[in-house]
């Protein structure tokens, strides 16, 4: 019942994952800024890498749907808070050196600001479902997953904007700015203080 979801899911694209390119002939001061965000981009990029894993081992049909929600609940709590994270490291980091960096910067925290708030209410929204009827659940479940859809492929054109030209190839040969393998169990801190420990990372930008 949970394979829809992990499927919308796995189809978003993590920050700056779409990042290719390793032209050396970026100007320093980009390079510096590229690597002032990616230091702080990593742990969160693996949060996520996370909770999505959290996500894809509660796929199989005879998963109770406490448990699902319990799950899901964590990893969207995780990553909102990635999300809201990723939007200080962008804001602090200042805006990048290049021409019009300054509206850049700003319209991609204001996206990734946008993202916590969408994902903390799939949150409130899979937190709402009735895990004691189980037909019901499942089409709570579908909503959820249409949704998350909605925000993978809304809203992420600043992004793209951002990892684009010389700030794109800047922040590609960064390592904090490269994929991540799934290394931990479970997302399964949901109380965990705001945005520190249970923040893991997630990218609105969705392969299109």
């Amino acid at each position: 019942m949970n394979k829809k979801l992990a499927a919308a899911l796995s189809g978003g694209a993590v920050l700056v994952l779409t990042l290719s390119g390793c032209s050396d002939d970026s100007d320093n001061k980009v390079n510096d800024w590229a690597k002032k965000v990616c230091d702080q981009v990593q742990p969160q990029l693996q949060k996520i890498a996370n909770a999505n894993a959290a996500i894809q081992q509660q796929t199989a049909d005879n998963s109770k749907p406490a448990d699902v929600q319990k799950t899901d609940s964590a990893a969207f709590q995780q990553i909102s808070q990635a999300y809201k994270a990723l939007g200080s490291a962008v804001e602090s980091a200042g805006a990048p050196p290049v021409d019009g960096g300054e509206t850049t910067q700003k319209e991609a925290v204001k996206e990734l600001n946008a993202s916590s708030v969408a994902y903390a209410d799939l949150k409130t929204k899979v937190d709402a479902l009735d895990t004691k009827d189980q037909a019901k659940f499942a089409d709570g479940l579908k909503g959820i997953a249409d949704e998350l859809n909605k925000i993978s492929t809304n809203g992420d054109q600043a992004l793209k904007k951002l990892q684009s030209g010389e700030v794109g190839s800047a922040m590609a040969k960064q390592k904090g700015c490269q994929k991540p393998t799934a290394s931990a169990p479970p997302a399964s801190a949901p109380s965990a203080p705001a945005s520190e420990s249970a923040s893991p990372s997630a990218s609105p930008s969705e392969k299109s």
